[in-house]
């Protein structure tokens, strides 16, 4: 927070000394002698009127040239949303290939259990003698227990992943879960049960991307290691995973304990669901943007610049669905509570140079206006074309950041693309005017723009503030310079100032 405070004041005294330059410069053009004011006002008074007319239609079509110059700014920003589509479809197809965002919903205790139907059918014979027969059906249905307590551990480790000349943002996930079950109250879940099938006992762990599996230890149940299999045996319970099978289950134990450990590689971000009567999850990363998501925000949580540490504590309470439920009469989203965190990139390459383009007609109009200062107070104009021409090379800074951007490092690119439009178009000036002076007001005025404008992008919660604030300053310095415009309204007009007056 003090660091974004201390950026604020430094980037507005940058506003401030822009502001001044400005108009200091126009002060020094303006700046009209009083010993010579006389001789001046007889010779001006004659010219007065027919110069401000043609003043007036060069401002108007030097500000058409200005809005034309939304055209080129607008196709530059159709090429940078291109390229924008292009590097997402880039990390898509590695989250396709290296592993998406993952999803952990476990552990799930899964219990088989015999129900004895009986039904009966009515019939009619030849002499309409009723017989009613009496069948018995044993079906196999499942109860479902999830665990009294889960302790969930998480180390985000990030990783980038290149392809071509895109790079992308991935993890791998160090997972360890443990916790504990009730013995399974089945009686109560049916009044028909036949038999329960205890040997056939299984525990499910829900993942919704397991190609990104990197290791998976086996399931330690009561400290007895179960292997795991693939698949979750019930895929309208969960989908995506896979099970345990738990042969040795003593159904006389009060409390069963279990852990297991595995790693998988993901992207974008990890979320988890809270099947615990009391769920704890701790989480840490040494990514130090995280962005929390779900339904529950952390208890606690920690972001420093070496990363980030967070903590969920969430009964069972929060959520729709109870601790057992037997599956084929009971359907419940075990989707709806999800939490977790997205590792999320701040202003990255393609929405700051979004960001740039929409500063792109702020800079055409300003330097623009600069040249009509000029032509304002000096014997030197440029031709139509001239400022066309400028105007395309303010437009076309956005298209050669965006191109060397994507090569190396964004300040590095940033410095280059400004060097080259500022140098450009300082000696296209100096070239037009046939001054040197003059040329180097729009090397200060666009070296000092281009600053501010690096400085607006590299901010996340100040950049509205502080563009504003640029907008405010430009705009106060307009109107302190052209306070003492007057209308002409006959030939003895007196002599219009935009200076001191």
């Amino acid at each position: 927070m003090f660091i974004g405070v201390l950026f604020s004041l430094i980037l507005l005294a940058m506003l401030v000394g822009i502001g001044l330059i400005i108009f200091l410069l126009v002060r020094k053009f303006l700046q009209v002698n009083p010993t010579d004011m006389n001789s001046v006002k007889d010779t001006y008074q004659g010219v007065v009127k027919n110069m401000n007319q043609k003043l007036t239609v060069r401002g108007v079509i030097i500000g058409i040239l200005a809005i034309v110059m939304l055209i080129p700014l607008g196709m530059f920003e159709g090429v940078v949303h291109e390229r924008n589509g292009l590097y997402r479809n880039v990390l898509q197809e590695i989250s396709n290939t290296w592993g998406g965002q993952q999803t952990l919903q476990a552990p799930i205790l899964v219990i088989p259990f015999v129900i004895e139907h009986v039904s009966k059918e009515t019939t009619t014979d030849e002499y309409d003698r009723e017989k009613t027969k009496t069948k018995i059906k044993y079906l196999t249905r499942y109860a479902v227990h999830l665990p009294k307590d889960l302790k969930i551990d998480v180390d985000l480790l990030e990783e980038h992943r290149k392809r071509g000349i895109y790079d992308s943002l991935v993890y791998k996930a160090d997972i360890s879960l443990s916790g504990s079950f009730e013995k399974p109250n089945i009686e109560s879940l049916s009044d028909h049960i036949h038999r329960i099938d205890w040997d056939k006992a299984f525990v499910i762990l829900g993942l919704s991307d397991t190609r990104a599996i990197n290791n998976v230890t086996s399931l330690n149940w009561n400290g007895v290691e179960n292997g795991f299999n693939s698949g979750t045996k019930l895929t309208k319970l969960l989908q995506y995973g896979f099970h345990a099978s738990l042969a040795d289950f003593d159904s006389s134990k009060d409390k069963h304990e279990f852990n297991a450990n595995l790693s998988v590689n993901g992207s974008k971000g990890f979320r988890f669901a809270p099947f615990g009567e009391n769920t704890v999850v701790n989480m840490n990363s040494s990514w130090p943007h995280p962005s929390f998501q779900g339904m529950t925000l952390p208890t606690e949580y920690k972001i420093k610049e070496d990363g980030f540490s967070s903590m969920w504590s969430i009964p069972h309470l929060a959520r729709n669905f109870p601790q057992s439920w037997e599956s084929s009469s009971n359907s419940y989203n075990l989707n709806e509570f999800i939490a977790g965190v997205d590792l999320f990139e701040p202003v990255f390459l393609y929405s700051k140079v979004i960001r740039a383009v929409k500063y792109g007609i702020l800079f055409v109009g300003l330097t623009f206006l600069t040249f009509l200062i000029f032509e304002l107070t000096m014997q030197a104009r440029l031709h139509f074309v001239q400022y066309g021409l400028i105007g395309i090379t303010l437009s076309l800074f956005y298209l050669i950041l965006l191109s060397v951007a994507e090569h190396m490092e964004f300040l590095t690119a940033y410095i280059i693309a400004a060097a080259i439009n500022v140098g450009l178009i300082t000696l296209y000036t100096a070239a037009a005017l046939k001054s040197w002076s003059r040329s180097g007001v729009i090397l200060v005025l666009l070296g000092a723009l281009y600053s501010v404008l690096y400085s607006l992008l590299q901010l996340e919660d100040y950049a509205l503030l502080m563009g504003t604030m640029l907008l405010l300053s430009v705009l106060m310095v307009l109107m302190y310079v052209t306070r003492n415009l007057r209308v002409n309204t006959s030939d003895s007009s007196q002599i219009p100032h935009l200076g001191n007056g």
